[in-house]
């Protein structure tokens, strides 16, 4: 089940359980008497009609407003708080005491926005006039006031939305005392016309300003304590609270409820009505501090209702209560220091959570980034010697969170080469030099080994001693390592490229030599280098992890072969780097060789390459190679012996430790090679 359901039912269940109650209140049984035996079922359908309202505002598929539903549910819930009202007339101008009804159309027009303006204003002035005419206000009066109620709201709704946005919240202190502002100039501003309408349509007897003074008093206060509930409500819809506060806050408004019945039967006493009051201001401590606002909005309109029907029907501790002017101002005066404590503490609470939330969240993200930087931070505080570290501290170190650590234990881990300098640049600060940077080697208690980059500052007292150390550890062993791969493959390359120019050297010398004009000698040191580069580009394919011999045949005999000429097995067998770029000066001689006078330089003529893995016993084996040229030019016997057969014969044994066996018959050249293989 939802968070979202859960309130939901909760709703229901409170609504069937204290609905019940409301009704058998002496005020409720009164105004049953009139002809509202409906009231109950007015008040829920009021309740459906905003909860579909907000369904609509907050759901993804946002479906249109009923307005004939809303003015017809606003109007029954203005008229039953109306017609409550007008049982409790100031004196000596009939001004009613108390109008929750304003707060009614106002909490609407703020939870819901601008767009159920007409409904609620529709709903306001029909409820208004009916409220008027069931008592002994004239019709034009009626209209008057109800001119008047629903401008009040338009224009508290739209100090609201002008002020403070769509986002109206009760959890924020300055949004709070902008509602209280904004319903103290509200009405204010519709107090004036009302006033005029009343003293010219009705004639009381009492000073107009008496008679202003009442009704922005009436209608202020109906906002303050009935609005919140509205607004808290829509808010509660939007985001729902946790089981666990919806069960707290139920008992603090049970509480609050049973504090209520027990002050307003307290036997009367000098202390009057203030002092049973400012007894509900712990348990509204409670509920502020423990629930959202919504839960003391409730509270302030349990309270407001207890205390405005108790004054009408002169129950309990207002039984003597003629509602004269001081006695109106006390009644008031306790409806409005109960909603301004509630409604502050609550907001200020709801800040608080609200701040920590933030902080828990941003110190959340902080230790996600410095966990996945590699970052630690850390404050020493010298005095104790104690280290606070942050979270990812234990993934970095390898240490246990929950343990303390030490400046001497985390230093007992530092490398031995490295300690000492460590040592040496924290005791080096100054308040001059306050800050240092080192880098060292850190011994984990798993015995892994990290390098850490510490980047610190030094804080100092009066006297300009040390008193602690803040910085942050940087793990930078992934650096370390590619530093020394990088020097690594940085050295292999220098070895390489000298070895590389070293053998082109002795190429071209050894080419020259043999070579009887310059165009043969540039063909046959072109071709030496190509079989050169052919050979180092397969080694950069395998990142110079070895090659195949396959391959390295196949290209060495790629310019000259065709299906006809060429056959080529063997088993699988891979050369190292040194072995590679040795087999392929000896291939290339040999295919030169059978290019320019054995048995690829004619149509006819074939050669055959075969090799076969055969291992010695031990951990090593031996490369059989046989290289045969066959339908060649007949060969008359060993010609003389040039670079390319002096290479083979020499690089074999020197470079490849093997044996060679180079042999001129007279059906063609046969080259037998054996070689070590090492383990590549």
């Amino acid at each position: 089940m939802t968070g979202r359901t859960r309130f939901k039912d909760f709703l229901d269940s409170l609504g069937q359980q204290t609905l019940p109650i409301i009704i058998n209140l002496p005020s409720f049984k009164g105004l049953c008497l009139n002809g509202c035996n409906s009231g109950c079922e007015m008040l829920q359908a009021l309740r459906e009609q905003i909860q579909g309202q907000r369904s609509a505002d907050v759901s993804p598929t946002r479906r249109s407003v009923d307005p004939i539903g809303l003015t017809v549910a606003v109007g029954i819930g203005y008229f039953l708080a109306a017609r409550l009202s007008l049982f409790l007339l100031a004196k000596p101008d009939g001004v009613a005491v108390f109008w929750p009804a304003a707060g009614i159309s106002s909490g609407i027009l703020i939870a819901f926005g601008r767009e159920v303006r007409w409904p609620v204003a529709i709903g306001t002035m029909a409820a208004t006039i009916m409220a008027n005419l069931t008592s002994d206000r004239t019709i034009w009066n009626a209209i008057a006031s109800a001119l008047c109620n629903a401008g009040e709201a338009l224009f508290v709704a739209w100090l609201i939305e002008r002020y403070f946005g769509v986002g109206f919240s009760l959890g924020r202190l300055r949004q709070v005392l902008g509602l209280l502002a904004a319903a103290i100039v509200a009405t204010a501003a519709s107090g004036v016309p009302a006033t005029v309408a009343y003293r010219v349509l009705q004639s009381p007897d009492a000073p107009v300003f008496t008679t202003w003074q009442h009704w922005v008093a009436s209608d202020a206060i109906g906002i303050i304590t009935v609005a919140p509930s509205i607004i808290g409500f829509a808010s509660a819809e939007r985001e729902p609270p946790l089981w666990r506060e919806l069960v707290e806050g139920a008992v603090a408004l049970v509480l609050v409820a049973a504090l209520m019945g027990i002050i307003v039967f307290l036997p009367p006493a000098s202390w009057g009505i203030e002092l049973p009051v400012e007894l509900l201001f712990p348990v509204l401590l409670w509920l502020t501090a423990r629930c959202r606002p919504f839960f003391a909005a409730v509270a302030v309109l349990v309270v407001s209702l207890v205390i405005v029907c108790s004054a009408t029907f002169h129950l309990g501790l207002f039984n003597n209560v003629h509602l004269s002017t001081n006695e109106i101002l006390g009644v008031q005066g306790d409806i409005v220091g109960v909603a301004i404590f509630a409604f502050v503490l609550a907001a200020l609470f709801e800040e608080r959570r609200q701040h920590e939330t933030v902080v828990m969240q941003n110190e959340a993200r902080l230790q996600k980034a410095l966990a996945a930087g590699g970052v630690a931070a850390f404050d020493w505080d010298l005095k104790s010697d104690l280290l606070q570290n942050s979270e990812s501290a234990a993934q970095i170190l390898g240490i246990d969170p929950r343990k303390t650590v030490t400046s001497t234990s985390f230093l007992t881990r530092v490398h031995p080469d490295d300690r000492k300098v460590l040592k040496a640049l924290v005791r080096s600060v100054s308040p001059s030099n306050p800050s240092y940077s080192a880098i060292f080697r850190y011994i984990r208690p798993d015995g892994r080994e990290v390098w850490l980059e510490e980047t610190s500052k030094a804080e100092f007292d009066a006297a300009g001693r040390v008193v602690s150390v803040e910085g942050l550890l940087l793990d930078i062993t992934e650096r370390k390592r590619a530093e020394e791969r990088q020097r690594a493959l940085m050295a292999e390359l220098d070895h390489r490229v000298k070895n590389a120019l070293a053998r082109v050297a002795v190429v071209a010398m050894s080419t020259r030599q043999s070579s009887g004009t310059l165009d043969e000698f540039v063909r046959s040191l072109d071709g030496r280098i190509h079989s050169m580069a052919t050979a180092h580009a397969l080694l950069s394919q395998s990142r110079w992890h070895g090659v195949g011999l396959t391959s390295l045949v196949n290209t060495q005999l790629a310019p000259y072969a065709t299906d006809a000429n060429i056959r080529i097995s063997g088993t699988d067998v891979t050369l190292t780097a040194a072995e590679t770029q040795a087999m392929a000066m000896v291939l290339h001689e040999l295919v030169t060789n059978a290019a320019k006078y054995g048995a690829l330089s004619i149509p006819g003529g074939r050669v055959l390459v075969n090799w076969d893995r055969r291992p010695n016993g031990d951990a090593t084996a031996t490369l059989m190679l046989e290289w045969r040229e066959l339908g060649g030019p007949p060969v008359a016997g060993e010609l003389q012996s040039g670079y390319g057969t002096s290479l083979i014969r020499d690089l074999v044994p020197h470079e490849l430790g093997g044996i060679v066996d180079l042999v001129f018959a007279s059906d063609g050249l046969v080259c037998r090679i054996e070689i070590p293989l090492e383990t590549v």
